[in-house]
């Protein structure tokens, strides 16, 4: 789904990835579910391209439900997977603390692991090697995403900001529809390892000069990033 000149969305709002398209090639923000291959190869078709166009995948943070086709892309086509060096472990392994899932609702509970399963979550495909990442990173990719450090859903979450695509990808650092209630608009995203170091990262997007919010869960956000951490703080409440 073309969202903007340069942006591109697959998946839903259960669970998304993005790709940011220029002259030099693509770039992957976030790999969903392993079976959203299919919709990635499908997406890049649509322009003319092929999963040799892409250059990089770069994750928010390295849970399961975002590495997905990363592990693909890297073995067959020999892309790089950047991942904060704090959730380099995480995207290798899965190993992760036990967290509270707060409050749940019993359909869009099982819709969002329906989904899961569909999309062949499981068994998880893990990513063999990983390009480590810092904050304040520059990556030389199509766009040149820059690295923003957002720890809290997990120790190496970071945001993803790409001025070509007046974007920025926030993975779990908050969410526009939690996928254990169903409930929708800017709130605190559920399995958070550490939800009031997430809650003070919303901050740093706050200098961000962007016209697009984007969580890996729910819909893709407009409006002014200034009032996004007031918005997901009073929603927590």
């Amino acid at each position: 789904m073309r969202l903007a000149p340069h942006l591109h969305r697959i998946g839903n709002d259960i669970v998304a990835a993005y790709l940011v398209v220029t002259d030099d090639g693509v770039t992957v923000i976030d790999a969903g579910l392993p079976g959203h291959w299919k919709d990635l190869v499908r997406e890049l078709a649509d322009l003319g391209l092929s999963p040799a166009d892409v250059k990089g995948v770069v994750l928010t943070h390295g849970d399961s439900d975002h590495i997905g086709f990363a592990e693909r892309l890297r073995r067959e086509y020999g892309v790089p997977v950047y991942v904060h060096e704090a959730d380099a472990h995480r995207a290798r392994t899965g190993e992760k603390p036990k967290v509270a899932t707060g409050p749940m609702k019993l359909r869009p509970t099982l819709g969002f692991f329906a989904y899961a399963v569909r999309k062949r979550a499981i068994p998880t495909t893990y990513v063999a090697e990983v390009v480590e990442v810092r904050d304040g990173d520059v990556l030389e990719l199509p766009g040149s995403p820059a690295v923003v450090a957002m720890p809290g859903h997990s120790p190496g979450s970071i945001a993803v900001h790409v001025p070509v695509a007046d974007a920025v990808f926030v993975g779990d650092a908050l969410t526009t529809r939690h996928v254990l209630t169903g409930r929708t608009g800017l709130q605190p995203a559920p399995f958070t390892d550490d939800p009031a170091e997430a809650s003070a990262s919303l901050e740093r997007l706050t200098g961000l000069r962007v016209g697009w919010v984007l969580p890996g869960h729910g819909a893709p956000w407009r409006g002014s990033v200034a009032a996004v951490a007031a918005e997901v703080r009073r929603a927590g409440a």
